[in-house]
């Protein structure tokens, strides 16, 4: 426990840095509509608590959870087709790099007027940015499994799917924990973008309506949120992995 103390005090005091360094030049400004203090901002989420953590967060959320699982399900499937098949894959990988081509801020106005102001607008911008990083970094899992030790469990009449369930997905798990650890704050992200350019609730739509009342405190204060959470959401997977991953870093 000291050690790992001892391994989070550098960042601690960066952290503590950069914040001092924001809080002076924000004074010096002395312009909080532009830009707040970081005390300022903690404040203003104090005063603002009851509509963030009861309404808004919790719409939030719910639009990072189902983005993210259908994004999960979309992108392992993607990713398993794609290993199990080279048609599938010469078929299937260019469009998953064609997808990420497209400009979220510009399709999540039509998602809007295809979909309306309900959640499904909101998910399909999330899944559109976090079911890449999956797809392609749990293939690459898939595809890094050692052929040796496939060629020597089919001498043993090994089927494909028993190397698939006893080499390839053992080999991909750390891939997939990396690509979860990506996902989580790039759905966050996708969902507020969402709610920015559309919605009637949610972080993303509270932030934009400070901002039309030029209230920089109240901008920042559900950008602050969103940032604790993803962190929250990714260290919670970390010690997942380090749980279910426990041959990591092993020779």
């Amino acid at each position: 426990m000291k050690k790992t103390n001892r391994g989070n005090l550098p960042a601690l005091i960066f952290l503590f840095v950069l914040l001092l360094l924001w809080q002076l030049g924000a004074m010096k400004v002395g312009a909080a509509y532009i830009l707040p203090t970081p005390i300022q901002i903690l404040q203003r989420l104090w005063e603002l608590r009851v509509p963030l953590f009861t309404v808004h967060l919790p719409a939030t959320m719910l639009v990072t959870g189902v983005g993210l699982l259908i994004s999960l399900v979309l992108g392992l499937g993607l990713a398993v087709a794609m290993d199990w098949s080279p048609l599938l894959q010469k078929c299937l990988y260019p469009v998953v790099v064609a997808s990420q081509t497209i400009p979220t801020t510009a399709i999540a106005p039509l998602f809007v007027l295809w979909f309306g102001y309900g959640i499904w607008s909101k998910v399909l911008v999330t899944v559109l940015i976090t079911f890449f990083p999956i797809t392609i970094t749990v293939y690459d899992g898939l595809r890094g499994a050692k052929t040796e030790m496939a060629e020597l469990l089919m001498t043993y009449g090994a089927t494909k799917r028993d190397i698939f369930l006893k080499i390839k997905v053992p080999c991909a798990l750390p891939y997939f924990f990396s690509a979860i650890k990506m996902a989580v704050p790039m759905s966050v992200i996708g969902a507020a973008i969402g709610e920015w350019l559309g919605a009637q609730s949610g972080l993303g739509y509270f932030s934009r309506r400070m901002m039309t009342q030029l209230d920089g405190a109240g901008v920042f204060a559900p950008i602050v949120l969103l940032s604790a959470v993803a962190m929250l959401a990714v260290a919670v997977v970390g010690l997942i992995e380090r749980k279910a991953v426990k041959w990591r870093g092993e020779s």
